[in-house]
């Protein structure tokens, strides 16, 4: 229990403040993207008409989710996001199951991260809608139906970056929590291993296609 709020920090004095880092969040999240790597590498190294197993599972998963991006956002826009779909669920996916190996913890289960990344794609859902509207027309929307609703229209659009994020880091620091407490009452015997499974695999992936989705569906909504 006593891993519970444990937290690794690099603190960096800058003109009399203080920059403080999650290096657990750092270090899982560059594992992270070095195992994307590794798979980008091997499922495009020696890519044939007859594909071998890393092919077939790397064409599989960007073809499934090209074409939900297509359907949300229609063919010429999915050309442009679809590689930042795949790459962003990928990585959240990974993110979530990483804390299934022994001694490693989701880079998600720190607010930075989802955070960070519903801020991405807030800034591009509204770059997208200032690029197909035109600023003014971008702009007057939040002066509709009324003037006066401008503050609780732009207060709406900023309340979609907390609603996105902190359901991804709730479900997945909530999970880490049951698991780490059911573990100390059960002595890691029982229920562990089926509560690894369940938050880590099937919650995880849940989770970072919820994410994923909802930030298609922001970049949909901007764009129409």
């Amino acid at each position: 229990m006593e891993e519970l709020g444990k937290v690794y920090q690099l603190i960096i004095p800058l003109s009399g403040h203080k920059m403080v880092f999650n290096l657990d969040a750092i270090v899982y999240s560059w594992i992270v993207m070095l195992l994307i790597l590794v798979f980008g590498v091997m499922a495009t190294r020696k890519r044939g008409v007859i594909p071998n197993y890393m092919q077939v599972l790397g064409e599989l998963f960007v073809s499934k989710l090209y074409a939900l991006t297509e359907d949300a956002l229609g063919e010429d826009m999915a050309k442009t996001y679809a590689p930042l779909v795949c790459a962003l669920f990928m990585f959240l996916v990974l993110c979530n199951w990483i804390g299934i190996i022994p001694h490693l913890e989701e880079p998600t289960k720190d607010l930075n991260t989802p955070l960070s990344l519903g801020v991405m794609g807030f800034f591009i859902a509204h770059y997208v809608g200032i690029k197909t509207k035109g600023f003014k027309a971008y702009a007057k929307e939040y002066f509709e139906p009324f003037f006066i609703m401008a503050p609780l229209n732009i207060i709406g659009e900023l309340a979609k970056i907390v609603s996105i994020s902190f359901r991804l880091f709730g479900n997945i620091m909530g999970g880490a929590i049951i698991i780490l407490v059911v573990s100390y009452l059960t002595y890691s015997i029982l229920l562990p291993p089926f509560l690894n499974a369940f938050f880590g695999i099937f919650v995880g992936a849940i989770q970072a296609f919820v994410f994923t989705m909802l930030t298609v569906v922001y970049i949909s909504v901007q764009a129409k």
